[in-house]
């Protein structure tokens, strides 16, 4: 699904001295590389503050547990998204409540927002999902109506920009109360272990994530609240801060072999009776961490089969929704039927795509879908 190895070659050098750079410092915590990338980070994103962490998922439980919410207080997610968006909403005895998402973009349905509410509703993480932005402005509209906080979940789609109706463009990540992200290895920013940050432009929340992140101190052993040990590693922040240069060039890879794709699919099946490509928002770019087509009449099982028999891979994100986890059953209000979750979990599949991907691999695993069909 990704080629990690080919990506790292392309760039061997420029990590290799980056990381023996800190093995000579012997600054394996919080050494220099950690201030450098969070700063160009910042310049990238176009945000005041990014606070790094050890993963998305701590990025999303120390933004939550910086907003003081109490036990019982509700935050709206959408039901189809990977765990970590709901699972940090009921670690910390908050209640979840689920909405569906739009069918084609898979991110948060908007007109979905009003029947989530309630007078205990706090927060909403909208999930950037698969690399393109949810619809924004009037989610933001909706949230400061209601004085809600927006949590942006941008695991998926760092790089992709949101453009608002008077035409002022803004990362993903940087327009909510808080924006969350993950430096898993497959992510389009990934190192080379786990990491993660937050990014806020409010001063004193910034301040407040520092401090949670790091026990709940200000100063070395003064612990003004429970905090939690979430650090991103030294050596991972060296790698990121090399991967960061090229992020912009991954990106334009990612959208150039999302193009490739789309156009021979288009050409086999024009009126999509077997197969949906991604659609485009028309207010987002997009950054094609997946590229997840929609399989129709019930198919999606036996395709994925019949790719891996050629050994091809394919992915299912996500073939359960999160309303009917387990771990969610007894925690959770699910606003609507939430049906257009369940029904992307039924017909979702995700093909090969990464950085590395030539239009003669791609020919491969096209084929491959386009001889199934036939």
């Amino acid at each position: 699904m990704v080629d990690l190895r080919g990506q790292y070659l392309r760039i061997k050098d420029e990590v290799d001295s980056a990381v023996m750079r800190v093995i000579d410092q012997t600054a394996f915590i919080g050494g220099p590389a950690v201030k450098e990338f969070a700063a160009h980070l910042e310049e990238y994103l176009g945000a005041p503050h990014v606070i790094p962490c050890a993963n998305g998922t701590d990025a999303l439980q120390i933004s939550l547990m910086a907003l003081d919410l109490k036990p019982g207080d509700e935050v709206i997610v959408p039901a189809f998204t990977y765990v970590a968006s709901a699972e940090v909403i009921g670690l910390l005895g908050l209640t979840p409540v689920m909405v569906d998402v739009d069918p084609r973009t898979f991110n948060i349905c908007i007109d979905a927002l009003p029947g989530a509410l309630s007078a205990r509703t706090k927060a909403i993480i909208p999930v950037h999902l698969f690399g393109q932005s949810c619809d924004m402005e009037p989610l933001l509209a909706f949230a400061r109506e209601h004085n809600l906080y927006v949590i942006e979940d941008n695991a998926q789609a760092i790089g992709a920009e949101y453009t608002f109706s008077d035409g002022r463009r803004a990362k993903t990540g940087t327009m909510g109360t808080i924006g969350c992200t993950s430096f898993f290895p497959s992510k389009n920013l990934g190192c080379y272990g786990d990491g993660g940050a937050m990014i806020t432009s409010d001063d004193q929340l910034a301040e407040k994530l520092r401090m949670i992140a790091n026990h709940g101190q200000r100063v070395k052993y003064h612990h003004d609240v429970i905090g939690c040990n979430s650090r991103l590693d030294t050596l991972q922040a060296a790698v990121l801060d090399i991967k960061l240069r090229h992020l912009d060039e991954y990106c334009a890879a990612r959208a150039a072999a999302a193009a490739y794709y789309t156009a021979r699919f288009k050409e086999f099946d024009p009126e999509e009776r077997y197969l949906q490509v991604p659609v485009q928002s028309p207010c987002s770019t997009h950054v094609y961490h997946q590229f997840t087509i929609k399989v129709n009449s019930g198919r999606r099982d036996d395709l994925k089969s019949f790719l891996a028999e050629r050994g091809i891979p394919s992915m299912v994100y996500y073939p359960l929704p999160l309303q009917h986890q387990e771990a969610f059953k007894h925690i959770t209000r699910s606003a609507g039927s939430l049906e257009n979750s369940s029904e992307c979990s039924s017909c979702v599949l995700s093909l090969p795509m990464h950085t590395e991907l030539t239009t003669a691999i791609q020919d491969r695993i096209i084929e491959a879908v386009i001889s199934f069909f036939h």
